[in-house]
């Protein structure tokens, strides 16, 4: 379905160069970011305590945070969790105090300010079990990674599958950038959002370089620089309608879904921009940089040579 017609070819490999600039300078900038300010780690990775409340209404959360920074607590995080009277309260680790004593001590001081408050439930994440929670989450992107070279270079050459591998990378490290730059909470929800990124963008990818197989196969003259332009802008339409559906109802996340989803609708919002970008620009343009030809994805029939009738 094409909703929106292309009637001529847009040179994107004309842009190219300058895509180039932009992208290893905000790749650059990224890694900077991450290397000096590090990531802001959530409770998962970090350790902590968890604690969940329960009001007899909506609970006021601005109060409630007003609360925990009375209490020298203002690096906590406060959200609703299922419901709106239903509060999920995280606590980085106190190593002068317990987590039976830090919690009493919050419990102590909601109740005081309204006594419909209960405990729900009271959980302590360990830093042991946050590390082992951080390197699980580098080894699974590591995984992902090398799946999607291995896919890419299966199903189309392995110049693609690099092309792929580091288009992919590219958006995740820039999401990765911005959450250290800014020093949003990196937690288990945004580790999964950039997996996701992950899939999008490889899938995206995938679109791109089948056309490109195609047109490789349809246009026997054409250059390698046209065969591109043409594959992309035939997956405009369908770029269009896909990704603006995606991020309609991501932003919906990002503006009704409460702090709980903030962060995750964050990475995605970052991811799927530059998943576009990076699979028209950079993926693209690193398969022009290695020299994709029509004999590494079309295989060439050879024919046996007749004399007088008979098969040499």
């Amino acid at each position: 379905m094409e909703i929106f017609r292309f009637n001529r070819d847009i040179p994107f490999m004309n842009w190219r160069r300058p895509a180039a600039v932009i992208s290893i300078t905000t790749f650059i900038l990224s890694a900077f970011f991450i290397v000096t300010k590090g990531l802001n780690l959530g409770v998962d990775f970090t350790g902590g305590t968890v604690l969940e409340v329960s009001y007899g209404q909506t609970a006021d959360l601005g109060k409630v945070r007003s609360i925990l920074t009375d209490l020298g607590m203002s690096d906590a995080s406060v959200q609703n969790f299922g419901t709106s009277r239903d509060v999920l309260i995280r606590l980085p680790i106190k190593p002068e105090v317990s987590s039976a004593q830090l919690s009493e001590t919050v419990l102590s001081a909601l109740k005081q300010a309204d006594s419909s408050v209960i405990m729900k439930r009271v959980e302590f994440v360990g830093p042991q079990v946050g590390k082992e929670l951080l390197e699980n989450g580098a080894l699974a992107l590591l995984f992902v990674s090398l799946g999607i070279v291995a896919y890419l270079a299966m199903r189309f050459e392995w110049k693609f599958g690099i092309a792929g591998i580091i288009a992919n990378l590219h958006d995740v490290v820039i999401i990765v950038g911005c959450f250290a730059f800014f020093q949003w909470e990196f937690s288990l929800t945004v580790l999964a959002a950039v997996l996701a990124i992950l899939g999008y963008s490889v899938n995206e990818s995938v679109v791109i370089f089948d056309r490109i197989r195609e047109n490789f196969r349809k246009y026997r003259k054409a250059s390698l620089t046209q065969v591109i332009d043409s594959a992309i802008t035939q997956t405009m339409s369908r770029t269009i309608i896909t990704h603006g559906s995606t991020q309609m109802v991501v932003i919906a996340m990002l503006l009704f879904g409460g702090e709980v989803l903030h962060y995750f609708a964050l990475a995605l919002t970052i991811g799927i921009l530059f998943g576009i970008y990076s699979s028209i620009m950079v993926g693209s343009s690193i398969i022009m940089s290695l020299g994709v030809k029509r004999e590494d994805l079309v295989k060439v029939e050879k024919r046996p040579l007749e004399n007088d009738g008979a098969v040499v």
